[in-house]
């Protein structure tokens, strides 16, 4: 999760994100490059005392300033579109869950099982326990096998909401009476935070989510427990 003073993402923990991650390097590299061209002109324009009054145009320098933009944006464009079309992918999905957002919490449904549900409310901030983060955590968490492929429908029940998670690049908008979805696949066990992104009124701060990944092993037997709970 994010730590103070933090300059760069969080930790990916998917695949999605890292290629997420890698692309941003990509494009920061070049940004530096042509933020170092243009300052490197800038100066030598305003330092140098030689002047050329005769210089009216100049087919050359023409061709390369158009030329060269339009390769750099192509080499911006086509990973981004590979991102973008990855990001789209769902295949075979090994669970579909269905997360509602409401004003100011969130309830899950695993639809694969007849009777597994429940409503993921923000600890309060006086009931945390030692090593719980204030805002952040929640009295039930989303809990998934790792390296397995879930699927999650999003939809709201009240107003926009968003459902997002950072570090394992995921951001979907969660519009009443619509269904979107996306998948992703977690590459290690742990725990991961993120909030609703998208104001949705005065406790718009206060629905977190918490994604916990965990062997299958393990979220057999909690399966298993919240099932017999319910």
């Amino acid at each position: 999760m994010a730590h103070p003073s933090q300059l760069g993402f969080q930790d990916a923990a998917s695949p999605v994100m890292e290629e997420l991650l890698h692309f941003h390097d990509h494009t920061l590299m070049i940004v530096f490059l042509i933020s170092t061209l243009v300052l490197y002109i800038i100066v030598a324009m305003v330092t140098t005392k030689l002047t050329n009054k005769f210089i009216l145009d100049s087919q050359e320098i023409e061709i390369i300033w158009t030329l060269l933009p339009a390769m750099i944006l192509i080499l911006i464009a086509l990973p981004s579109l590979r991102i973008l079309y990855l990001m789209d992918e769902i295949n075979d999905p090994h669970l579909t869950i269905k997360a509602m957002g409401h004003q100011w919490y969130w309830s899950y449904e695993y639809t694969d099982y007849e009777d597994l549900g429940f409503d993921s409310y923000m600890v309060p901030t006086q009931d945390l326990n030692p090593g719980q983060f204030r805002l952040l955590e929640t009295d039930h968490r989303m809990v998934i096998p790792v390296d397995s492929p879930i699927r999650v429908l999003v939809s709201a029940d009240d107003v926009l909401h968003s459902w997002a998670v950072p570090s394992l690049g995921i951001k979907m908008d969660a519009v009443p009476g619509r269904l979107n979805q996306t998948a992703f696949i977690t590459s290690r066990p742990g725990v991961f935070y993120g909030q609703c992104s998208e104001i949705c009124g005065a406790n718009h701060s206060f629905m977190p989510i918490v994604v916990e990944a965990v062997p299958l092993e393990h979220f057999e037997n909690w399966s298993s427990l919240m099932l017999e709970d319910a």
